[in-house]
């Protein structure tokens, strides 16, 4: 294959290098990012071997720990229950003030994990049944962009009645979200602002966040984290429409406002309480449950 460019009889024909022929298109998020082979994506957690795009970050994790579900943080789904976190590494946002940069945002981070198979995983959740764990979630990084993991672990997961829990930023297409709508029984979805050119500055869309949510609050249990950061998502407007959205989804959605700390490479005071409180009392014009966290 060839292109032509150029104007009139001078036109020249220029002939793709074969590091461009053999780049092969992702589909998992918004980016499609053309990988050459043996390369990484933009969320440094997908390759592409023999013209394939697989998650380079498959079973490997980089945290495993007991949590609360609430610090998912999910309210509303099992309260007082234990599930098991798993993470890997890798992200396809780039949020200035990550809480968890070291294995979402670092280039080495996966030189730091441990394989463990989706069998295995199922296995250890199993084990920690009599300690009041209920299923596996997947969280720290974006577990999304190792999508197949997830596919693969909850499938088992739900065979052998463990619930399954996704916290992420809902940047994912539609494809990868339908295949894992039957197998996630409860999300915590960031929704990082209502404004689109808030969502671009963070290397997000604010429709697929949108699109994501409405989606899996079709079928599963459904809360949404904003982080409230000065300058950034604390606008009184702004939190009236996201509200006005989800209450447009459903009522009953819960959303946790968190208080932003410095973190990474943001170095501002953190978020007065008085602007979290006073974003509450808007958002509770619509919705029946909004709860601050890191307060």
């Amino acid at each position: 294959m060839f292109s032509v460019t150029g104007k009139g009889k001078q036109a020249e024909m220029t002939v793709p290098s074969t590091t461009e022929r053999q780049r092969t298109e992702c589909g998992v998020c918004w980016r499609r990012c053309r990988i050459p082979e043996g390369g990484l994506g933009f969320c440094r957690a997908r390759t592409a071997r023999g013209g394939v795009v697989t998650a380079e970050n498959y079973g490997k994790l980089t945290s495993l720990a007991l949590d609360p579900i609430e610090k998912k943080p999910l309210s509303h789904f099992h309260p007082g229950s234990m599930i098991l976190s798993a993470g890997s590494y890798g992200c396809n946002m780039a949020c200035p003030f990550c809480q968890n940069h070291e294995i979402a945002q670092d280039a080495d981070a996966g030189r730091h994990t441990v394989f463990v198979s989706p069998v295995e995983l199922v296995e250890k959740a199993h084990s920690l049944r009599r300690r009041g764990n209920i299923g596996i979630a997947f969280t720290y990084n974006e577990p999304l962009v190792g999508y197949e993991y997830v596919r693969d672990t909850a499938a088992l997961a739900r065979l052998e009645g463990l619930e399954t829990v996704a916290v992420t930023n809902g940047q994912i297409e539609e494809e990868p979200l339908e295949e894992l709508l039957p197998l996630i029984t409860a999300w915590n979805i960031d929704l990082k602002s209502f404004h689109e050119d808030t969502y671009k500055k963070l290397g997000g869309r604010l429709d697929v966040a949108r699109r994501t949510i409405q989606r899996a609050a079709a079928v599963s249990h459904v809360e949404v984290t904003t982080l409230v950061v000065p300058g950034l998502s604390d606008g009184e407007e702004e939190m009236r429409r996201e509200a006005a959205f989800l209450a447009s989804v459903d009522r009953e959605i819960v959303l946790h406002l968190s208080r932003y700390f410095p973190r990474w490479r943001c170095k501002e005071p953190a978020t007065p309480r008085q602007t979290l409180c006073r974003l509450r009392d808007i958002a509770r014009e619509y919705l029946q449950t909004v709860l601050l966290g890191n307060i």
